[in-house]
């Protein structure tokens, strides 16, 4: 279980990066959800020991990982937002090197390894061909690869599917899934979708704070009967902006489709099944401007 209390950070610029931060994360997938900006970054690589918090503390099991950093180091496996690679390497040669720098020291035994390892990301077939050369989605297999070398108890993956096509988005949900519920898994996304199809508990981070935390079928199901759509001109949706509890807008054939928040429907709004997209807008919405669901505006 990683436990975190408190944490804050801000750096030198002035710019409050997280602010009282509370969390708990059990085994399984955990996703962090939030607009860009909002201090996943921040966290993943303060919860990494990449960096020093100002306040606070994290409890992974027994280790203290803001007090000793070097014992979580032994049991983390960290795919970062940028991932970079020496160039005219081969994946075997790079997933090789990087175990060695892991601790593996016993040849045979790390062969073993890194060829399971690249079997399971579904790359044994292109061992031999350069990292740099990697599709987007490749390089993000093989940064899962070398996150598992020495079968880490706490992985953290950060915006791992930005900029993949829905074919190999699809592929690294399955090698995810395929991870189990042994470790303490944690996805850090500003795409909704991902913490839908993944993760059985998720929070929600901006600007610093955590501004809610749960399942996300339950956080959903509490919205139910609260959503209503309606289909409109630009000009239309402009004026309606301005006058309803609008959480989410997204263009149709040409028109916009308005989601509102709301205890009662407004007049002309239908009712709308709610979705985990609409408690990650109705909960940014709330922190920007409360909302008002006990009346509708006539």
């Amino acid at each position: 279980m990683l436990q975190i209390n408190g944490l804050s950070k801000t750096y030198d610029n002035g710019v409050k990066a997280l602010n009282n931060v509370n969390l708990t994360i059990s085994k399984g997938l955990f996703g962090l959800l939030g607009p860009n900006g909002a201090g996943k970054s921040s966290l993943m690589r303060t919860i990494a020991t990449l960096q020093s918090a100002d306040s606070g503390s994290i409890m992974f099991n027994d280790i203290d990982v803001l007090q000793d950093p070097t014992a979580l180091r032994k049991t983390l496996g960290y795919l970062p937002q940028d991932f970079n690679v020496y160039p005219r390497i081969s994946a075997y040669k790079l997933l090789d090197h990087l175990a060695v720098l892991k601790g593996l020291s016993d040849k045979k035994s790390r062969q073993e390894i890194v060829d399971g390892l690249l079997a399971h990301t579904n790359l044994y077939q292109h061992k031999d061909k350069a990292v740099s050369g990697f599709s987007g989605g490749m390089r993000q297999r093989f940064g899962i690869a070398q996150a598992l070398l020495g079968n880490p108890d706490l992985l953290i993956v950060d915006e791992p599917t930005a900029g993949l096509d829905p074919e190999e988005r699809n592929r690294f949900h399955n090698l995810l899934v395929s991870l189990g519920e042994e470790k303490v898994i944690i996805l850090s996304t500003h795409i909704v979708d991902d913490v839908a199809e993944l993760c059985p508990d998720m929070a929600v981070l901006a600007g610093g704070e955590i501004l809610l935390q749960g399942n996300p079928q339950q956080l959903v199901n509490e919205l139910q009967g609260q959503i209503w759509s309606i289909t409109a001109s630009q000009s239309e949706a402009a004026e309606l902006e301005h006058s309803l509890p609008v959480i989410s807008k997204r263009l149709f054939a040409g028109r916009t489709v308005l989601n509102v928040y709301a205890a009662e429907p407004p007049p002309g709004f239908s009712a709308c099944t709610a979705s985990l997209e609409d408690v990650y807008f109705s909960t940014l919405r709330a922190r920007r401007a409360p909302l008002n669901t006990a009346t509708t505006p006539a």
